[in-house]
């Protein structure tokens, strides 16, 4: 019926140039590739195919909403490609290439269209429900008991092939168009959430970030999945309450606050599989190197946490040669292969850290015990110390870095305890109450200020601009609180013109590592089963990265395997002999 009406109205969309018209209930003309409604309408008659009243009712019934609410038809799709849009373009003012929007993430939003059959296909999945909505039955339906549910209806939809040639089946289910707009203000909320969509994976609010994350690492920017979380929870990306920004137009109401309301801060792992299952998804190919003059480079994060951790700079000497030996810093390693389960995926910031930590325990053990030895040598050898810089003492970086942690740990908790969590801008679903809404938010605003200034709270202040770093140290400060001059030599030893740990030991966090497909993990972290400098230098770099200090207690026990593999492999079939003979085994490792 559509292409009767449509034939003699050529114009290409405004939006994806396509010359594919449709018919909406209201008269307007709305594209079948992209879903955009044009202005342009026209009135539908054809008695030939209208047989009943109930099909001219429901048409007159959405007129009148679309005049009395002032509000347009829009897809749960649209919203997202909002949501995208504005977490984009607030990236780019970050300092991110303008070629990341119009060129990348662009074009992987429309793949993902076209492979969930939204858009750009022959037959967009939306499109069902305007089918049944112009294919409507006669009879009364709020008088029906027996009325199929709409889960019913989505899975009969799916086994039909064509719903636009056999209006028998439409005529014998329930009324779709209106149970999708009494439940929410999209086309087509109430049935997004009901589909059974395990083969086109669904759309989320955290899959935005994986599509921005996605983007990233295709044009190898220097920004991490810890710092893009970092600057959506400190408001620099739009995330929470991002619907406010929406068109007057896109009423949000029911399922619509389900979908694009987010009630809790973004995890790091839920972001991050979501990220590789849309690339498997999107069927993409291989991405660009991950070379080692990246920013996404072992090497090169490693240099960047140092600083920020308030390590000494030498240390970054000792992590290349860790990154070397085991391999992590190879390409093929760290390049992104879509779909290849054979290739570990890599978290470039956890890795990196995680390579700091096993170069502590390599030169200060990390026991509760060793550190402290080598900490009271060092504060012994600088008293006499001349020439040179001084030499690092553990105990003086952990009471330093300790007391600026628990600072900023401070801040944090009372930023995410101050949240203001309901948006600030009132959602109003009729032009009727929109006064009333606007009245009542103005007075909540006024009562707020009063108490505030009676309870001589201070005013919330601005948002501050966005950095890298967390944690920042000065070598011009006279206090000594700056470590990133200070020499290794009192941990060090020269051995055939190399220069070596003084340490003989090293403890694993593990012996045999977890199946990860299994566990979801590939060691246990408990706190009390390990000594307390393992567990603060741990919990630095959780501060650092926003993540549980678990994720990098994986990564550390993944690279001690690497790195002992083959004392390991000879230790385990030693402690095999020895537990036949019934004696105890050992649990220290030689440092290669």
């Amino acid at each position: 019926m559509d292409e009767e009406d449509t034939r003699d109205f050529n114009e290409r969309c405004a939006q994806c140039s396509e010359v594919n018209w449709g018919l909406t209930d209201g008269g307007r003309f709305y594209c079948r590739s992209c879903h955009n409604v044009t202005e342009r309408t026209r009135e539908v008659v054809n008695t030939d195919f209208i047989t009943n009243s109930r099909v001219q009712t429901i048409s007159k019934g959405l007129k009148r909403q679309e005049k009395t609410d002032g509000g347009c038809e829009w897809y749960i799709c649209e919203g997202f490609q909002l949501v995208l849009k504005k977490q984009v373009e607030a990236l780019e003012a970050l300092g991110v290439c303008p070629q990341m929007k119009d060129e990348i993430l662009y074009n992987f939003w429309r793949r993902y269209l076209q492979k969930s059959k939204q858009a750009y296909c022959k037959r967009p999945a939306g499109e069902t429900v305007k089918a049944l909505s112009v294919c409507e039955s006669s009879t009364d339906v709020d008088s029906d008991p027996e009325r199929p549910s709409l889960l019913h209806l989505l899975s009969l939809s799916e086994s039909e092939g064509d719903l636009q040639t056999d209006c028998s089946f439409a005529s014998s289910v329930s009324k779709v168009s209106e149970s999708t707009s009494v439940y929410s203000g999209s086309v087509d909320g109430s049935l997004y959430l009901m589909k059974n969509q395990k083969e086109k994976l669904r759309m989320t609010m955290p899959m935005t970030l994986s599509f921005c994350y996605l983007a990233l690492l295709w044009v190898r920017e220097p920004i991490t999945l810890s710092e893009l979380l970092r600057f959506v929870v400190e408001g620099h990306i739009p995330y929470m309450n991002v619907f406010q920004h929406f068109p007057e137009k896109m009423k949000l109401c029911g399922l619509d606050l389900k979908i694009f309301c987010v009630e809790s801060w973004p995890v790091y792992e839920e972001v991050f599989n979501k990220m590789h299952e849309l690339a498997a998804f999107l069927d993409l190919p291989r991405f660009p190197d991950i070379t080692e003059s990246c920013f996404l480079h072992p090497d090169m994060l490693c240099m960047k946490y140092l600083m920020e951790a308030n390590l000494p700079d030498e240390l970054h000497n000792w992590t290349c040669r860790v990154v070397k030996k085991i391999g992590i810093g190879e390409v093929d390693f760290l390049t992104l292969m879509p779909g290849n389960k054979s290739t570990r995926k890599v978290k470039y910031d956890v890795l990196a850290a995680a390579v700091i930590v096993v170069v502590l325990k390599l030169l200060f053990l990390l026991d509760d015990h060793y550190e402290w030895l080598l900490s009271e040598f060092a504060e012994e050898r600088n008293k006499n110390n001349t020439e040179g810089g001084p030499y690092f003492e553990f105990k003086k970086w952990y009471e330093v870095v300790k007391h600026s942690l628990d600072v900023e740990q401070k801040k944090l908790d009372e930023e995410k305890a101050k949240y203001l969590w309901r948006c600030e801008k009132p959602l109003f679903y009729s032009v009727k109450n929109k006064s009333k809404v606007l009245k009542r938010r103005q007075m909540v605003v006024n009562l707020q200020n009063q108490f505030g200034k009676l309870s001589g709270s201070v005013q919330r202040a601005e948002k501050p601009n966005p950095s890298s770093f967390q944690l920042s140290w000065s070598e011009e400060n006279t206090d000594g609180s700056c470590f990133h001059g200070h020499s290794l030599k009192g941990v060090l030893q020269e051995k055939r013109g190399l220069l070596t740990a003084m340490n003989p030991d090293y403890w694993l966090c593990t012996v045999k590592l977890c199946n990860e497909k299994l566990c979801g993990h590939l060691a246990h972290y408990r706190e009390v089963e390990f000594p307390q400098s393992y567990h603060f230098v741990l919990g630095l770099f959780s501060f650092l990265l926003r993540i549980q200090p678990s994720y990098i207690h994986d990564e550390v026990c993944m690279i001690e395997h690497r790195l002992f593999n083959k004392k390991l492999c000879k230790k385990l079939k030693y402690n095999t002999v020895l537990r036949k003979s019934k004696r105890p085994k050992t649990s220290s490792i030689k440092p290669m």
